[in-house]
């Protein structure tokens, strides 16, 4: 490992330690497509001699917008070995967001992975005057292939030859690797400058955190590469001497999974919480026997303590008997052979990392930001490392300090070079001494041990005067398996109150067992029996808060917030902004304005 010190050593150090038959595996049309080590090597200097012969130039922007596959990577290492920058879009944000990240970027080509995304983006590109040419990943009748430069780069291989030599080695650590836009919660994304070290040396501190895989294991990726966890992790795979496997799609991950037998894959809460619902859902659907067993072993592995000198003997023999019988289905339906699972992005619930603990799926929380390319801290695969609530240890390489108002300051090789073309907010973000500001509360603990408590600007002050984070009541109710989405409100008002989206997977359930008839979504969140059940939850989980922060009213919403209808960021963040203003007729009738 020593030898990458840019990141597309880890294809040389592929080349050299595991060259294998599949390095990069994409399903499509129904089957698996594999791609060896040499074809991967093949690909990527192909394109680069291609790009060479276009002219390109150490630090000449090149934009994808692509799902995730192995062209992705060729892409990648064949425009970062000559010392191009990427920067990779997010697939759906808005056209203004579009035209601002390319404009902004200086990108020279634009490269898209399907003829929908070429479509959306031909008018974007129209209107975007440095974009010299726009091409495609899938065949697009009419368009420009990503093929295309390629096919060029293994005409002019001789010519360029010595070329790329000269340019792989005047690429350093210190040179900008990519730009991410970041979309935050409020106005237009900023460019993220990573420079290859900021990536490298984050990866390396990864391969001190995922120390049970061994080379020839298989990870799952399906979260975008726009999101620097899963890039990071795209490299970290590789560089473990794994074999990297490209779901079809979201709505065929559990399948993917189950046939490559995963090992391992990165995701967010939100995805992994699907995982547990429709586990926990499948449970409720078993005859009465097997499910008064089912639901045992889950409350066996409620109670799952990490350190396993808290764990008695008669636990433990408990813990067995649902591993054998539950659990070990559980793992099963997983693939059978999955080891661990890597989860950041958003805050985990803690009961959701206990029982697939309990379940022997090591679950990871990770912390950082994009500006941290992104690893702050990480639980490790074993005790002490691991505490649930906790987002982990701090690696002895970096240093965090927690700020007067509580802020998480962070120092390290992983830090960003800046903002793109924006020193003043550079200047914002990291301070005179080179410490940079998280935007997130939290504590740290003389064993390096990270809590978040919540973001810095979203805690807000009751008319009282008395402050409620919002983050903290939200993951406690969220627990409920009533509740799929929540959003805390009250800022400067006298109660805190909550909108909730309910699980309607799970309501639906509730309802027929309960006969409850309705005729759409719409009209069940009004019948008062539904809102009398939520008030129980309410009942259940406030006792657990401060006074200040219990929700004192609440009210249903029908529709699910995601990206697509701008509620979520493209990492799932929730834009308060905008939810305030989509409701903001019930916030104002629930504070009787």
């Amino acid at each position: 490992m020593a030898n990458i010190t840019r990141t597309f050593d880890v294809l040389t150090n592929a080349e050299e330690n595991f060259n294998r038959d599949i390095a990069l595996s994409v399903k499509r049309n129904g089957k698996w497509e594999n791609f060896s080590t040499n074809e991967f090597r093949k690909n990527v200097d192909a394109f680069s001699y291609g790009l060479l012969a276009m002219g390109f130039s150490k630090g000449d922007k090149i934009a994808t917008i692509s799902n995730n596959r192995p062209e992705w990577n060729f892409i990648d290492f064949g425009m970062s070995q000559i010392g191009c920058v990427h920067v990779g879009i997010y697939p759906t944000i808005s056209e203004k967001e579009f035209l601002h990240i390319l404009s902004h970027s200086d990108a020279r080509i634009l490269i898209v992975s399907s003829k929908e995304l070429y479509d959306k983006l031909l008018p974007i590109y129209k209107k975007t005057p440095n974009l010299e040419e726009i091409y495609t990943i899938d065949e697009v009748k009419g368009v420009k292939n990503w093929q295309d430069i390629a096919n060029l780069g293994n005409e002019k291989e001789n010519e360029y030859r010595e070329t790329l030599v000269t340019r792989r080695d005047d690429v350093k650590p210190s040179d900008l690797l990519t730009i991410f836009y970041t979309s935050g919660t409020t106005g237009l994304s900023k460019g993220v400058m990573l420079s290859h070290n900021n990536v490298v040396s984050n990866l390396k501190l990864a391969l001190k955190v995922v120390t049970y895989l061994k080379p020839g294991e298989r990870a799952l990726s399906f979260l975008p590469l726009s999101h620097v966890l899963e890039r990071v992790g795209n490299y970290l795979w590789q560089a473990m001497g794994l074999t990297l496997y490209y779901a079809e799609n979201i709505e065929t991950i559990g399948e993917n999974m189950r046939e490559i037998k995963v090992n391992i894959f990165i995701t967010v809460p939100r995805v992994f919480e699907k995982v547990y619902d429709k586990i926990i859902n499948k449970g409720r659907e078993l005859p009465l026997v097997k499910k008064m067993l089912f639901f045992w072993a889950v409350r066996v592995g409620d109670k799952f303590d990490p350190n396993p000198a808290n764990r008695s003997a008669l636990y433990n023999f408990k813990l067995a008997i649902a591993n054998k019988l539950i659990f070990s289905k559980w793992r099963e339906a997983l693939g059978g052979e999955l080891k661990g699972v890597i989860a950041g992005g958003a805050a985990l619930q803690p009961r959701l990392a206990r029982i697939f603990w309990a379940a022997n799926i090591i679950v990871q929380e990770g912390y950082g930001l994009t500006e941290t390319s992104p690893l702050i801290s990480a639980t490790m695969p074993s005790y002490p490392g691991v505490r649930f609530g906790s987002v982990g240890l701090v690696p002895d390489e970096l240093e965090v300090k927690i700020a007067e108002d509580g802020e998480i300051l962070e120092k390290g090789d992983n830090l960003m070079m800046g903002y793109y073309k924006d020193p003043e907010l550079t200047k914002e973000a990291i301070d005179k001494d080179g410490w940079f500001h998280t935007g997130d509360i939290g504590t740290f603990d003389e064993h390096r041990m990270l809590t978040i408590t919540d973001r810095k600007k979203e805690i807000f002050k009751l008319s009282g005067g008395k402050y409620v984070a919002p983050q903290q009541v939200e993951n406690l109710f969220k627990e409920s398996q009533f509740i799929e989405q929540i959003i805390v409100i009250g800022a400067n008002e006298k109660f805190t109150s909550a909108l909730i989206v309910p699980d309607f997977e799970f309501l639906h359930n509730w309802c027929t067992i309960h006969k409850v008839s309705f005729r759409d979504n719409e009209e069940l969140i009004k019948k008062q029996r539904i809102i009398d059940r939520y008030q129980v939850e309410m009942d259940k989980y406030n006792p657990e808060l401060d006074q200040v922060a219990q929700v004192k009213e609440f009210r249903l919403v029908a529709d699910n917030w995601t990206p697509d209808n701008g509620m979520l960021s493209p990492t799932q963040k929730l834009k308060r902004k905008v939810v305030h203003e989509k409701y903001s007729d019930i916030i104002d009738e629930v504070y009787g304005k």
